[in-house]
């Protein structure tokens, strides 16, 4: 028998209330179908909170037990058929890649998903730190599982649709941020493990949410080949997508946003330590900015959740990428409405400008 690992989970009786992803027309205002809230990764609701001052005495304590370890986020959706019966669910991954939906007003636990061949003591050491996200159409949600795919489950019995494999060494690459659901497509990245054993590389999937296809993956390093890599016929190494956020999109264009870290830079076809901005499908870059070597992108974004952290002329500049607005946060004279980033670290030419201009 394997060892039982068990978290709990602490809920108030009084539930707040959040707003749908912006990028598609909102099924409900009160639910929280992602991480961040939107595709945006925002983490702010403009709706009104059911916690006030008046009953804010009156909240208690609820401390739940689940099976398992959540090193990642819950989403919320409101009035969701589960098991026969109309109910308001939280969904979570665990760090092992069981998901499970649980009754936000009495902390029932309704089902859990386990995929197939599931045995954390065979490997130990394929975790995620994935958080699902939720198809607008309330009736299903999207999942990482540790052993390196991407599942859609029904709502309502937490029933396997589809199950796609996002890389061909799970035991190297790990999914480590929140995925996304934009306009039919399901986006996810992949990165390493802790130690950075190679070999590994940073993916960006994209997957047809309605069957699970594969439909383009673009690699961080050997980009110019556009299929899943054995991460061992690739002669570059590292350079995951491992932030708190995951891939960033702006709901006006589609566009997607990364962070990858360490590992090699070129220019051409390796793009480690640097802040990537791709077309809707990630079959095209649109801009990338070499980041100085003091920056870490991933943990800023863990950080400041949807604003990235990058250097640029004398100021190190804030990114924010829900209206796309740079502004300079510590001296500099950058135009805020227009800004040319362009690296000089590590003594590598300055390349083609990152341009990101206000919305």
């Amino acid at each position: 028998m394997g060892a039982c690992f068990v978290s709990t989970v602490v809920l108030s009786l009084a539930m707040p209330v959040f707003t749908q992803q912006r990028a598609t027309a909102p099924a409900n205002n009160l639910d929280w179908p992602t991480f961040g809230g939107d595709v945006a990764r925002t983490s702010a609701s403009t709706a009104a909170t059911r916690i006030t001052a008046a009953n804010v005495a009156s909240l208690q304590r609820q401390q739940v037990m689940i099976d398992g370890i959540v090193d990642a986020s819950l989403i919320y959706l409101r009035g969701v058929q589960v098991s026969g019966a109309n109910r308001d669910v939280f969904f979570a991954t665990t760090s092992y890649g069981k998901t499970f939906a649980m009754d936000a007003n009495d902390g029932k636990i309704l089902w859990t998903f386990v995929w197939a061949g599931f045995d954390q003591t065979a490997t130990p050491r394929e975790i995620t730190n994935s958080t699902p996200t939720a198809d607008p159409n309330r009736q299903f949600i999207y999942a990482a599982s540790s052993d390196g795919k991407i599942v859609k489950l029904a709502i309502a019995d937490g029933k396997a649709v589809w199950s796609t494999p996002i890389t061909i060494l799970p035991m190297r690459e790990k999914i480590a941020s929140p995925l996304s659901y934009y306009q039919g497509h399901i986006i996810a990245a992949t990165a390493g493990y802790i130690g950075d054993a190679p070999p590994y590389q940073g993916h960006v999937a994209v997957l047809d949410a309605a069957n699970g296809q594969l439909l383009h993956v673009w690699n961080s390093l050997c980009s110019d080949r556009h299929e899943l890599l054995d991460p061992a016929s690739c002669p570059a190494k590292q350079s995951a997508i491992w932030g708190r956020a995951g891939v960033v999109i702006d709901p006006a264009t589609g566009d997607l946003f990364i962070s990858t870290g360490n590992g090699p830079w070129d220019g051409k076809t390796s793009w480690a330590d640097a802040l990537i901005q791709l077309d809707p499908n990630a079959t095209e870059m649109k801009g990338n900015n070499l980041q100085e070597p003091e920056i870490d992108l991933n943990r800023e974004l863990e950080v400041h959740g949807l604003s990235v952290a990058c250097a640029g002329s004398e100021a190190p500049l804030t990114y924010s990428l829900d209206r796309l607005l740079i502004q300079a946060i510590s001296g500099g004279a950058n135009d805020a409405n227009n800004v040319d980033v362009r690296s000089r670290s590590r003594g590598r030419r300055p390349r083609d400008a990152f341009r990101i201009a206000e919305r």
